[in-house]
């Protein structure tokens, strides 16, 4: 069993949670694998989280969903940290995203400065395998929203060089590079001109592309123009939440195949089910309602609806039939963990509220027949694998 420090003792107490009437259990087994595999989490939200409100994330956090010793417990060893930059500060003139960015990933180097026993930054494959090896958790970065290269292609080489190995185009809102799938406006109708440039200036550099949250339309555009897989690194599946189009349907499925890129599931409920997904837009309905009614909303009005109106949460069981259907469309070479842990609120599922709950999913997985091989390709080979394509790509170019 690999050590994630010098002080981290082997984990031997099974994890257990309800789901629904049943009870899910990690076996010594689950444990072992989800602690000896290199487990790579492509989305977690910890660097806004506590930009917004510090916590010491080396140490046990008495809220979040990651810390370190939650992290070691559930075998994590090389999350993927979102620097997250919400849409509108695109629109709040220039420079605001881009120091924002900058920022976040200082909040990052300081967290691996300051535990350098735990963490260390890694911008590379070759950096995670080593940091692996030696017992350190690798943080490795990926930029939620391209707004803070501001339209100018040496800010994409500044923000490579400051670590940063993903980036997802847009957000909740269009921006200069690319269309949103929450957005009703389509300005682009997929990409823009400079988002299409991006694509291949990414390919050069070795800049995984992510085609999460953005439209369907920039999605087949970016599928089109990438000459290296793409990730889509916290999106599921919209058989199981129709019309939702930030997640992602059979066709996009079969089109990412083709490309050889990955898929890492989104944990978040309304991500998972179509009860999740109608809570909110029922939360959100009562909001409209009250506001045209002149209501002034409280700050305690969506936990006073929460109480009225239970959230229906999502089970374990309900995230593997997303990794499922992936495996059987189009194959286990092609599906991830993308959790957007600290990203999705009070809505993750029972039985993975947090980082330790890796064990529980892995379970699950060899309850449902996959071997040790297809649960490492889940766990961390297949992302491996594209990252390490886009890496040799940028070496010819």
């Amino acid at each position: 069993m690999i050590k994630l420090s010098s002080t981290v003792v082997a984990i031997s107490l099974a994890l257990s949670s309800q789901v629904n009437a049943d009870t899910i259990t990690a076996s010594d087994k689950a444990i072992k694998l989800a602690q000896d595999t290199i487990l790579i989490d492509t989305h977690i939200d910890v660097p806004y989280r506590i930009h917004a409100k510090w916590a010491d994330v080396s140490k046990a956090t008495d809220d979040g969903d990651f810390d370190y010793p939650r992290a070691v417990k559930g075998g994590l060893n090389a999350p993927f940290m979102s620097i997250y930059i919400p849409a509108h500060l695109e629109f709040e003139g220039k420079g605001k995203s881009y120091q924002l960015a900058n920022q976040l990933i200082d909040s990052m180097e300081a967290i691996a400065q300051r535990a350098p026993d735990k963490f260390a930054i890694a911008s590379s494959t070759a950096d995670i395998k080593a940091q692996f090896k030696q017992g350190k958790m690798s943080l490795a970065m990926g930029m939620e929203n391209g707004s803070p290269l501001e339209g100018d292609m040496k800010n994409l080489q500044h923000f490579f060089d400051r670590g940063v190995r993903y980036i997802t185009l847009a957000h909740s809102q269009s921006n200069h590079i690319s269309d949103s799938s929450y957005d009703i406006r389509r300005k682009w109708k997929g990409l823009s001109p400079f988002g299409k440039k991006l694509v291949t200036e990414m390919n050069n550099i070795g800049m995984l592309i992510d085609v999460s949250h953005i439209s369907d339309d920039a999605f087949y555009q970016v599928i089109e123009l990438s000459k290296t897989p793409v990730i889509a690194s916290h999106s599921s599946l919209r058989k199981y939440t129709p019309g939702f189009e930030r997640n992602m349907d059979d066709d996009m499925l079969l089109a990412l195949k083709k490309n050889g890129g990955v898929i890492q599931i989104n944990f978040g409920s309304s991500f998972v089910t179509s009860n999740s997904r109608s809570w909110y837009d029922q939360l959100n309905n009562k909001k409209d309602d009250a506001k045209k009614q002149g209501v002034k909303l409280s700050k305690d009005f969506d936990a006073a609806y929460r109480k009225k109106n239970p959230f229906p949460f999502a089970s374990l069981e309900q995230v593997l039939d997303h990794i499922d259907h992936v495996v059987e469309l189009i194959g286990i070479d092609y599906v991830g963990i993308g959790s957007d842990y600290d990203g999705v609120g009070d809505s993750l599922p029972v039985g993975l509220k947090d980082v330790s709950s890796y064990p529980n999913l892995v379970q699950g997985l060899m309850d449902r027949g996959y071997s040790d091989t297809d649960i490492k390709k889940i766990l961390s080979d297949n992302v491996l694998r594209v990252w390490q394509q886009a890496e040799q790509y940028a070496k010819k170019h």
